[in-house]
This record gives C-alpha cells, structure tokens and sequence, in this order.
C-alpha cells in the first residue's frame, strides 16, 4: 500500500501530465499538427520520444527478470545492443530520406504510392491488429504492477493508467506525446540510476555483486552456438544478424517510430535522431540488465524474496520483481517516484501506440473511405482525436481478456514481432531497392515470409526466432521478385527508389558519414566492453 506521500507523488505526476496537454490543445489546427506536428520537432526531444517509446514497462519489468531468474537468461542480452547502432545507419542512408522527402503522416502511404492501394491497407492493417493487441498486454502488464504496488484492484489500475494515457494523447496529440515522454525519460533514467546504485552498494559493490551470479549469466557474449537448428535462441549470430533486422523494421518501417522521427524539421535532424539513438540506447539497457544483476544478488542473501512474488500459472512471475521490491527497500515518498517511474514507461509505449494507431487508420482507411466528407484541416483533427480515442478504449479493453503474461516478457513481444517484421521490411525493401517489384508480387511475397515464419514457430522450435527476422524478409523479397517477373513494371516515380543520386540530393551532408563512422566505432568499442563480462 502507498502511503499519503506516495500518492501525492503520483497524483501530481498525472495532473502534470493533463495540464500539459490541456496548454497544448488549442495548438492543434489540423490532422498534420496533430500526428506530425507539422515537422517542427528538435533531434533532442524527438529522440528521447523515440527512445521513451521503446523503453516501455516489458522491458523494465521483462529485462531484470530475463537476467535474473529465467532459464538461459543472463547478461547476453547485452549483445542484442551491438546491432542496433548499425541499424540506425542503415535506416538513416535507406530509409529516411525517402520518407522525409514524402512527407507523410503514415508511413504506409508510401506503400500505396510505391505499389498500390490494397499493399497499402495490407501492411496498415496488419499493423494497426499487431500494435493493438501490444497495447492491450502493456496495459494489463502495468496495471498489474501498479495494483501489486499501491493495492488497487486491477480495474481501478486500469482506469488509473489508461484514462489518464488517453487523456492527455486526445488533447495534446503528438507535442504532447513528445513532451511527456521526455519527461518521462528523464524520471524513469533518474530512478533506474538510483535503483541499479541501492542494488550494488547492497551487494558489496559492483564486482562482488556481478560474482553472485553463475558464470553462464555473468557471460554477455554466447559464441558456442548458432541458432539454426541447435535449440540455442540467445546466440551471438542470431542476437547480431536476427536483431539488425528486427530494429530495422521496428525503427525504420513501424508506424510508433517512423512517426516521431518524421517529426523533425528536417532530413539533417532526422539524422541525428537516429545518430542519438544509436549511441544512448546502449547505456539504457545496461543499466536495467544491471539492475538484473542486482535483483539475483539480492534474492540469493534473502532466501523470501522469490516467495513473496505473485504466482502466475503455479510459478513465480518473475515480472513482478522490481515492484516487489519497492515496497521492501525505498523509503516513503521514493516508493512513489518508482511508480512513476513505471508509469512513465508504459506511458510513453502507450500514448505512441494509439497515436500511431490513430494516424495510420486516419491516412489509410476513414479518410479514403470517406473522401469529401473528412475534407478540412479541422475535420480532419476531429476525427484524429475520435479514433485516439476508440484505440485507447480498445487497449483497456482488451486488457481484461489477457490472461496472462509470459514468464519471459521481454522475449515474448520480441518473438511475437519477430514473426511479422522480417516480412514487413521485405516489402518496404522490395519498393525502395527494386523497380521491378510490383504490388501484387509484394503481397504475395509478403504472405511467403509470413508463412514460412509461422511454420517454423509451430513445427521448428529448435531454430531461434531471432533468425525469423531474417528468413521471413529473405523469403519475402524472393518471392515478391519472382512474382512480379511475371508481371509488367509499374511506371515508378524517382523519388520513391532509393538510388545515391537520391541520397546525395536529400538534404545530404558530408557531417552524416563521420557520424556513421562513430556509430560503426561505438559497435566496436561496445563488443570490447561485452568481453570484459565474459563469453559462453
């Protein structure tokens, strides 16, 4: 139970949060305000957003947990991080410009431009089935916690979280998702911090707590195996290869990322975006897989602590850790900070996520469905806010038909994005690297690579779902082109393929190739510092 204090925090966080969009309300004038905020947004604060948005309460909760206590788990996840700077700079040189030049709202215009209209509703459509659903699992997983942590029932934990979320998203739109998410960073980087020193000075500092766990958990680096076929998920090749494609798909061709970074004023912001990202993201991870480190220290000199987490299916439900520990270690008035913190995170998943939901079924479905009828800025905006705030319903919703989340949070959203991802970046990169492909080959191509991956999950277990990432795009774009062979080519305008006579005129800056330079220098210096933990 939260004390008087406690709860002051919180209050004061949520009616924050309101004010702010409330100010922020009478700013909106159109539908391109409203989701893009008409491409005014700074590199910094879009970044952060980006960054807030992928820091959601799975991986808070999931990470320490996978870390700590679960099968297999341990400090490897590290290596996960090594392919996300070069993800960033394949986005920022293929992806990016195109999008940027194009000036969209949903990135799955580009798709209908590209190909057709019904590639486009395809791959919308999917989307917006695929992040609705998230959306519901970010809700109950947070809603759990908070009920846990303040002895709320899980309703009232709902309504808590998520009609304040969906609040200040209706009123505020983009600017106000941004803001708050910077803020939230700031708040949840702020408690981590203070958390991963409470766990280490408990320990005995840093090098005697990282002793506690057993060398296979301590090693960050799994070079023994390959994944293909050896039962082995978390392997250095698979967590490289697998997770470049993954984050490509994820930050270069899903709606809740593309989103923010079309914020920026410019292609030169939007590469610095990027460049952020790659750099910051990695001390972020580290910091709560530290917290991991720290959480197995503790419950090996507290023998109650597994014993005091809830049960789910009639084991610990390791999820439940961090909260569990909030109420034994922080003192009153911080134990309301951590909330927050927690609340700042699924936060700033969920408000991208129906925002993004909002937009793509704006730009994709109601406004052509509707024509004339959706035909000013302010209808437009009107009906943008209607649907952020059905999407917002529908998350709490759905909320109260999961039964359960995954002992594994964390690999569970991973797995589940890794059967649609290699897919969906097959198609964007069969229209920005080919002339030949057409729609139909497209869709074709795409339901390949869907398929292929949904078969290797029931009847393949023992290849990891990481490499999914890559033979569902592979399958993809295979199919696709020996699909559209058959076909004649669609007349393609310029600026929709990628060619280097297109980069060099997109806003192009000699400044971004140094910058890839020290992305490619940091996945180095990255790969060193994982040595030092140890390999498997």
């Amino acid at each position: 139970m939260l004390s008087t204090l406690d709860w002051s925090v919180v209050a004061t966080y949520l009616v924050a949060l309101v004010t702010l969009s409330v100010y922020l309300s009478g700013r909106q004038e159109s539908a391109e305000d409203y989701f893009v905020a008409n491409n005014s947004g700074g590199p910094i604060s879009i970044a952060l957003s980006v960054m807030a948005t992928q820091c959601s309460t799975n991986s808070i909760l999931g990470a320490p947990a996978f870390v700590a206590f679960v099968a297999g788990g341990g400090l490897v996840w590290l290596q996960y991080e090594l392919a996300l700077p070069l993800a960033m700079i394949f986005i920022a040189v293929f992806l990016m410009p195109i999008f940027h030049r194009q000036r969209l709202v949903s990135v799955y215009l580009y798709l209908g431009r590209r190909f057709d209209p019904q590639t486009q509703l395809l791959i919308s459509g999917l989307f917006q089935l695929s992040r609705a659903a998230v959306a519901g699992i970010t809700v109950y997983g947070v809603a759990s916690m908070i009920a846990i942590v303040t002895g709320l029932s899980f309703a009232q934990s709902v309504l808590l979280f998520g009609l304040i979320t969906i609040a200040y998203d209706v009123l505020g739109g983009i600017r106000a998702v941004i803001i708050s998410d910077v803020i939230q960073m700031v708040i949840l980087t702020g408690v981590l911090i203070y958390l991963a020193v409470l766990l280490i000075s408990g320990a005995g500092g840093l090098e005697v707590m990282l002793e506690q766990l057993s060398l296979d958990r301590r090693a960050a680096l799994s070079f023994q195996h390959h994944g293909l076929g050896d039962g082995h998920d978390f392997a250095f090749l698979p967590m490289l290869v697998g997770g470049f494609f993954l984050y490509v798909a994820y930050y270069g061709c899903d709606q809740s990322q593309v989103q923010r970074q079309l914020c920026a004023r410019s292609q030169d912001d939007t590469q610095k975006v990027l460049i952020i990202n790659g750099l910051l993201r990695f001390p972020l991870v580290l910091l709560y897989c530290l917290i991991g480190a720290g959480l197995a220290a503790y419950a090996g000199t507290h023998p109650d602590f597994i014993a005091s987490l809830p049960l789910m299916n009639e084991s610990p439900n390791y999820n439940m850790a961090l909260p569990a520990l909030f109420g034994r270690e922080l003192p009153v008035g911080v134990i309301g900070l951590a909330v927050v913190a927690l609340l700042a995170a699924a936060m700033s998943s969920l408000d991208s996520v129906i925002n993004s939901l909002s937009a793509t079924t704006l730009k994709d479905f109601v406004k052509p469905w509707m024509g004339e009828r959706i035909g000013t800025p302010a209808q437009e905006l009107f009906w943008g806010r209607v649907l952020t705030v059905c999407w917002g319903l529908f998350a709490l919703i759905t909320a109260f038909f999961v039964d359960d989340i995954a002992s594994t949070v964390i690999v569970a959203v991973n797995k589940v994005g890794s059967l649609i991802n290699g897919p969906i970046l097959g198609v964007f990169l069969l229209g920005l690297l080919t002339r030949r492909a057409t729609g139909q080959g497209a869709r074709i191509g795409f339901v390949a690579g869907l398929v292929t991956n949904a078969y290797l999950w029931a009847a393949v277990p023992s290849v990891s779902w990481l490499w999914w990432n890559v033979i569902g795009l592979g399958v993809t774009m295979g199919t696709g082109l020996l699909v559209s062979r058959r076909s004649l080519s669609a007349v393609v305008m310029p600026d929709l393929i990628w060619s280097a006579p297109f980069y060099r005129s997109a806003g192009f800056s000699r400044n971004w190739i140094p910058a890839y330079g020290v992305l490619l220098l940091w996945t180095m210096v990255l790969f060193s510092l994982l040595m030092l933990f140890g390999t498997r």
